[in-house]
């Protein structure tokens, strides 16, 4: 791959590629479920952690599985990832699990990938897909196992049925996959969670935003996100609102 390639095609490549080889070590069958959570951080991160530094050397970066370098703070690019974004569910050989490559320019989450490997997909956002429409009743997609008070509410306001899920990846995509409507988050996450999603996200024509309405803003020295919405944009009123009496 030559350093011409656009931010775009690269992220995806890379997000696919780093899919791939967490498959293979998976489906090796050679690993417990805590030593392939183990291993499979370990090799994503360092594929991508490598892939990016040789292919976009003059950028920041910042990877949940990697030493943060208050470097990228004076990086107006800089690449979020997060080598595999549901460790627990990989672990459990579930499929909801992925891989984000994302670029925040002057904090904005611009371009991205996410990969979505147990289901052979990439989606980017230099090649947007229709969204399909929602149906007559919501789905709010949640957490499997500790599902935010704020989205229980929500839903509950909205008439919405939940959908549990894993990784925020997989939530944020399954938007545009047409498997659910509202994914409203408050139990707090990191840069790296977000980033990858919310730039695909926009790519598609979502709402993305903090739960507030205001902007996800990237490259902070702080890197933890309290919340999140992403959400079709004739969705947002409606949620803000119930939000708004909790």
């Amino acid at each position: 791959m030559t350093g011409d390639v656009s931010d775009a095609a690269l992220a995806a490549h890379l997000a696919e590629v780093a899919g791939a080889l967490l498959l293979t070590v998976r489906d090796s069958a050679a690993l417990t479920e805590k030593a392939l959570a183990k291993a499979g951080d370990a090799i994503a991160n360092r594929f991508l952690v490598e892939a990016l530094r040789a292919q976009r050397a003059a950028d920041g970066l910042l990877s949940e599985e990697e030493k943060d370098c208050p470097i990228r703070l004076d990086r107006s690019r800089v690449w979020i990832v997060d080598p595999v974004d549901g460790t627990r569910e990989y672990a459990e050989r579930r499929a909801d699990w992925a891989v984000h490559v994302g670029l925040a320019i002057d904090g904005v989450p611009t371009t991205g990938a996410v990969a979505l490997p147990a289901a052979g997909i990439v989606l980017r956002s230099d090649a947007p897909v229709a969204v399909p429409p929602a149906p007559e009743r919501l789905r709010m997609v949640v957490s499997r196992t500790r599902p935010a008070r704020e989205a229980v509410a929500v839903a509950e306001a909205l008439g919405a049925e939940l959908v549990p899920m894993g990784s925020a990846g997989a939530k944020a995509m399954s938007i545009i996959l047409g498997q659910s409507d509202v994914y409203l988050h408050s139990g707090g996450q990191y840069e790296w969670d977000s980033c990858a999603p919310a730039a695909v996200a926009r790519a598609h024509g979502l709402h993305v935003s903090r739960i507030d309405g205001s902007p996800l803003i990237y490259n902070c020295a702080d890197t933890y996100m309290p919340d999140l919405l992403i959400c079709r944009q004739e969705h947002v009123t409606p949620v803000l609102a119930a939000l708004s009496h909790i």
